[in-house]
C-alpha cells in the first residue's frame, strides 16, 4: 500500500472540471427559476384560475411534496444511473411542467403541471452535488456546495426581476412558455458537454441494488445523530425564507402592507441578494471555524423570529419600510443557514452513504415549507385574510425545530469527535 496522502480516486479538478460542473449548475439555475416563478405570479394565478388562498397554496404544497418525496429516491438513482441521465430526465420533466403551466386552461391541469415541475426539480440539486464530488477533490466539497446554492439564488433573482416584468408585460402564457425555452437550452448543453466523471476516474461498479440494500442505506443514515441534526437544522432554518419567496411574500407585502407590486418585487429581490451575500459570509466563517455551525444556525432562527414578531405586532395597519427592509435582509439568511445542515450530515456518514444522507437532510426544509404554506393558506381563508394570525404559524414550526436541534446536538457532537479521532488513528497507522 502506498503512503501517499492523495487517494487515487480523488479527481484533480481544474478548468475542465469547472466547465463540466458549470453545465450541471446551469440546469439547477433554470430549475430554480421555474420553481420560484409562482412566487411572482401568485396573485395572477388566483385571478386566472379563480381560486382562494388555500387552493393557491396547494400549487406550491404539491410541488414541494413531490420534491421532498423524491429526495431519497433521487440520491439512490444518481448512484445507479449517473448524474447525466438523472439531470437529463429532470430537465425534460421540469420543462414540460413549466410549459404545461403556461397553457393550463384549468386549476386541475395547472396543479398537475406544477407536480411535474416539482418532480424534475427534485432531480437537480443532489445531482449537482454529486457531480461536484466526481470532478473536484474532496476538500473542495463545502465550497462547491455553497457555490451551487448561490447559483440557485441567482435563479430566484431572475424570477423576481425578469419573469415578473415579462408576466405583466407580455402576459401569462407568453411569459411562462417563453421561460420554458431556457429548459430546452440547458438540455442541449447537457447532452453535448456534461460527463459524469473525468477520464480515468470511473467509480467502482455499484452492487447490491436490491430493496434490502436501499433499506440498509436509509436506516444506517438515519441512525446517525448528525444526519438527523442536519435534517432539523435544514427544517428550522430554510422554510421562513422559502415560504416568503415561493408564494406568500408578494401577497403579504401588497395586501397586508399596502405596497405596490413594484416595491414588493424590490423587497423580494432584496431577500435574494441578501441570501447570496450571507451565503458567502457563512461559508467563509464555517470553513475557518467549524464550531460556528450551530451558533450561526440558531442565531439565524432567533433573528428571523424576532423580526417576524416585530413586523406582525407593529401597531397600525402597516409596518415601517425600514422594518420590512431589515426583515427581508434577515429572511435572506435562511437559505445559507439551511446549507449548514449538510455540514452536519456530511461528516456523520461514509462516502457510500453521502447521497442518501444528503437526501434525508434536504427533505427537512421542504417538509417545513409545505406545512407552513398550507397553514398560512388555511388560516387566511378562515380569518378573512388576517395575515398576522396566518404568519404566526411560522413560530410554531421554529419552536418545534429548535427543540429537536437542542435534543440532538450533544449526541451528534460526540459521534463527530469519535469519527475524527478514529480517522486520525487510521492515518497514523497507514504503512509507508
Amino acid at each position: 500500500m502506498s503512503g501517499s496522502t492523495t487517494l487515487p480516486a480523488d479527481p484533480p479538478g481544474g478548468r475542465r472540471a469547472i466547465a463540466v460542473w458549470s453545465v450541471g449548475v446551469a440546469v439547477y439555475f433554470v430549475a430554480v427559476i421555474f420553481r420560484t416563478s409562482l412566487g411572482v405570479a401568485g396573485l395572477d394565478a388566483a385571478d386566472r384560475f379563480h381560486v382562494g388562498a388555500s387552493a393557491l397554496s396547494t400549487f406550491s404544497i404539491l410541488q414541494l411534496l413531490v420534491y421532498a418525496g423524491m429526495q431519497i429516491p433521487v440520491g439512490l438513482l444518481v448512484d445507479r444511473l449517473g448524474t447525466k441521465k438523472v439531470l437529463g430526465l429532470g430537465v425534460v420533466l421540469f420543462t414540460a411542467g413549466q410549459l404545461g403551466f403556461a397553457f393550463s386552461p384549468s386549476y386541475g391541469m395547472a396543479l398537475a403541471s406544477r407536480a411535474l415541475l416539482g418532480c424534475g426539480d427534485a432531480m437537480t440539486f443532489i445531482s449537482v452535488l454529486r457531480l461536484g464530488t466526481r470532478w473536484f477533490p474532496a476538500r473542495r466539497g463545502p465550497l462547491i456546495g455553497q457555490l451551487a446554492g448561490l447559483a440557485g439564488m441567482a435563479g430566484n433573482l431572475v424570477s423576481t426581476l425578469v419573469l415578473a416584468r415579462l408576466l405583466h408585460g407580455i402576459g401569462w402564457t407568453a411569459a411562462f412558455a417563453g421561460s420554458a425555452l431556457a429548459g430546452a437550452a440547458v438540455f442541449v448543453l447537457l447532452l453535448l458537454f456534461l460527463k459524469d466523471h473525468p477520464e480515468g476516474y470511473e467509480p467502482e461498479p455499484a452492487g447490491h441494488q436490491g430493496a434490502a440494500y436501499v433499506r440498509r442505506q436509509i436506516v444506517r443514515s438515519w441512525r446517525e445523530p448528525g444526519t438527523r441534526l442536519g435534517l432539523w437544522v435544514h427544517f428550522t432554518t430554510q422554510f421562513p425564507g422559502m415560504v416568503f419567496l415561493l408564494l406568500w411574500g408578494l401577497p403579504f407585502l401588497v395586501e397586508a402592507q399596502g405596497l405596490s407590486r413594484a416595491t414588493a418585487g424590490e423587497l423580494l429581490t432584496l431577500v435574494v441578494l441578501s441570501n447570496m451575500a450571507v451565503g458567502l459570509v457563512y461559508g467563509q466563517i464555517i470553513a475557518r471555524h467549524h464550531g460556528a455551525r450551530l451558533p450561526l444556525a440558531l442565531g439565524t432562527v432567533a433573528a428571523t423570529a424576532v423580526l417576524w414578531a416585530a413586523t406582525l405586532a407593529w401597531p397600525g395597519d402597516q409596518a415601517p419600510m425600514a422594518l420590512l427592509i431589515v426583515l427581508c435582509v434577515v429572511l435572506g439568511a435562511c437559505g445559507p443557514a439551511s446549507m449548514i445542515g449538510f455540514d452536519f450530515a456530511r461528516p456523520a456518514n461514509p462516502p457510500e452513504r453521502q447521497g442518501t444522507a444528503s437526501g434525508i437532510t434536504n427533505m427537512g426544509g421542504f417538509v417545513a415549507s409545505m406545512a407552513t404554506l398550507l397553514a398560512i393558506g388555511v388560516l387566511l381563508d378562515a380569518t378573512g385574510d388576517d395575515y398576522t394570525v396566518a404568519f404566526s404559524s411560522v413560530f410554531v414550526l421554529q419552536a418545534f425545530g429548535v427543540v429537536q436541534i437542542l435534543r440532538l446536538r450533544g449526541r451528534a457532537a460526540r459521534r463527530e469527535r469519535e469519527r475524527l479521532v478514529a480517522s486520525r488513528v487510521e492515518t497514523v497507522h497507514v504503512p509507508a
